[in-house]
């Protein structure tokens, strides 16, 4: 399996080094900026399997950059942690509402930040790979583009496939109807909110099995998770 491509966005020189080291040790392929305008445009020319990204950098800020890769159909799902000094818990939300993955704080151990991203990456790697995916007893393969519940094989509509898969990329994780949306159908959809949930229904009809839960979470006034059943 190729390395992992990490593009780090960092404007400290002595901490990026730091990091680049540490990571690059560890096998990952490591880009490095510490200019927000740069990363967008590193970001588009070679999309990243993971991004470290500090809030406080030069030009646009790393709040802004992060909502601008959610809002790109080509890096709207990279896995995006934060780095920053700031400790109050608005902007932690505020960090994760944008579209941070996680949020670390400084100062933090390295040895923390490696095992963030080694989870991360054991999560989002055979969805790289074109491996079979496992959520629960859900299993996704992507190449022969077949899903199975229990051993039993299900039939899912395209848009419902895409939907499956976008979740079982990211499980656990809740999101908003407008990330599924760009996320599932792309930023250019013209897609109205509400057609999410139709096919968040229909989903729910296609992996639904006697003796079974829905795997499928619906989180007030924020979204939708897929959790392991």
């Amino acid at each position: 399996m190729s390395a992992a491509k990490l593009l780090l966005v960092e404007d400290d020189p002595a901490l990026s080094e730091l990091l680049e080291y540490r990571f690059q040790n560890e096998g990952y392929s490591v880009r490095c900026t510490g200019d927000g305008d740069e990363a967008l445009v590193l970001a588009s020319e070679e999309v990243p399997d993971l991004i470290i990204l500090d809030w406080m950098i030069e030009g646009t800020s790393g709040i802004e950059v992060c909502r601008r890769l959610r809002r790109d159909k080509e890096t709207a799902h990279v896995p995006i942690i934060m780095l920053t000094a700031r400790e109050a818990e608005d902007d932690r939300v505020r960090g994760l509402e944008t579209g941070a993955d996680d949020y670390l704080t400084k100062p933090f151990s390295p040895r923390e930040l490696l095992a963030r991203v080694a989870a991360v990456m054991r999560r989002i790697r055979p969805a790289l790979a074109g491996e079979v995916i496992e959520v629960g007893d859900l299993r996704l393969d992507p190449v022969a583009h077949k899903v199975q519940r229990r051993g039993r094989a299900l039939q899912l509509g395209p848009t419902e496939y895409r939907l499956l898969k976008f979740f079982m990329e990211s499980p656990g994780r809740v999101f908003s109807r407008g990330q599924l949306l760009d996320g599932v159908w792309g930023t250019g959809s013209d897609i109205e909110l509400r057609t999410v949930d139709v096919h968040i229904r229909r989903l729910r009809k296609a992996i639904g099995i006697e003796g079974a839960k829905d795997p499928i979470r619906t989180v007030r006034s924020a979204g939708y998770a897929l959790e392991a059943s």
